[in-house]
Parts: structure tokens; sequence; C-alpha cells
């Protein structure tokens, strides 16, 4: 069985506190088989990633579009951000990756409400129906009976900002993915939600501030 985790923050997130030897060593481990790098609004260290560590990471991207954040996966190129969610899903899809909306509904993390959403039903590849950083705003279970009558695929992810965020919240398939099999791996797959421990939460305002006086001394 191999666990998947599809929305993860390095250092190279704002808030984001993974570093690529903690990537390395995540997947090294056996803590995790696949990981896809989702930085905010930028993909270079997920690229660098993916020629250092292989298949086992996939080149994503949480996009901030004027309706919420869009998470786009196996890129090639960066999506920009500050466009309309149509016009983001469009930009992903038309450089062969695939659409995943993180925390939909949510409103504090900036997710896709009910009306965008279903405007975009038949460009969305996947929706993440368990989100480990979901706690004040948890909207498994809309996100959950969407998913079903839009019969889009779901998966649980992490969300991780911080390394000990990982390997509580993600999905497990029976076979190694590749983006011409993730979809199809996800009809079967198992979806585990555990809470990570709970100062994890608070990582991306520490990270924020720990940059910001970094930069500053």
């Amino acid at each position: 069985m191999l666990k998947i985790d599809l929305h993860t923050h390095s250092i190279a997130s704002d808030d984001g506190g993974i570093t690529p030897r903690q990537y390395q060593h995540l997947l090294d481990s056996g803590h995790l088989d696949f990981i896809a790098v989702t930085d905010h609004n930028q993909i270079a260290l997920a690229l660098q990633l993916r020629q250092d560590l292989g298949k086992r990471i996939i080149v994503g991207e949480e996009v901030m579009t004027r309706q919420g954040e869009i998470i786009g996966l196996f890129l090639k190129k960066p999506v920009k951000p500050g466009v309309t969610a149509l016009e983001t899903v469009k930009a992903i899809h038309d450089q062969g990756g695939l659409v995943y909306i993180p925390h939909p509904f949510e409103t504090i993390r900036h997710g896709l409400q009910a009306v965008v959403l279903d405007s975009l039903a038949d460009y969305i590849d996947i929706i993440e129906v368990h989100n480990g950083r979901a706690v004040a705003q948890n909207r498994s279970t809309e996100a959950l009976v969407w998913a079903k009558r839009h019969n889009v695929q779901m998966a649980a992810s992490s969300d991780a900002h911080t390394v000990r965020g990982v390997g509580h919240t993600y999905t497990v398939t029976d076979q190694a993915i590749t983006k011409a099999n993730l979809l199809e791996m996800l009809e079967q797959a198992t979806l585990c939600a555990a809470r990570p421990p709970l100062i994890t939460l608070a990582a991306p305002k520490y990270n924020k501030l720990r940059k910001k006086l970094q930069r500053k001394s």
C-alpha cells in the first residue's frame, strides 16, 4: 500500500517550513511514497525536488485566484495568480496538469465556494474532502457530498506547513501513481484522516513571522 499526500508547503512558501532534506527523509523512510509540493504561486523548488528526488515528487502549485485557491498538479510551468478561477483551471489543463481543489467551502483559508465550484465542475479533477489542518472550519461533509454529486475524485491531504504535520492525513493506493493513472487510482483509494499535533496548526503564522524577522536581521 502506498501513501500519497497531494498538498504540502515547502520553505519556498512564505508560510511553509518543510525543507528539501525533510522531503527526502519522508520518502526514503517510507513515511510517504508520493508527495506533491504545492507552494503558493510558485513551483521553482518543486521542480528542483522533482529533479533531485524523481517521480516520487509531484510538481504542484497552490494558486490564488480571484475566487479562492486552486491547486494545479503535474505542472511544467507556473500558473499566473490573481486571475479568475475559470482562467486558472483552463491554464492548468492547457499544460496537461490536473485541477485539485483544496479546503473547499472554507472562508478563513480562501476555499472556493459552492457557486464557483458548481460553475467549474466540468474542469475539476480532484477535490480535497479531508484537509489535515481543518479544525475551525471543517467542511469535509460538504466536500464529500459535492464530490459524489458531481462524480469528482476525492483525496485526503495534510496541507502541512511543517514536517510534523505530515503523515496524519493522506490517501492510500495500491499502485504507484502517475499523471495518467492518478484519477483511476483514486476511485479505489482509501482516505486516511487524523488530526496532527495541535502545535502544527500554528505553523503558517510562525513560519511567516520567523521569515519576516530573518529578513530584518
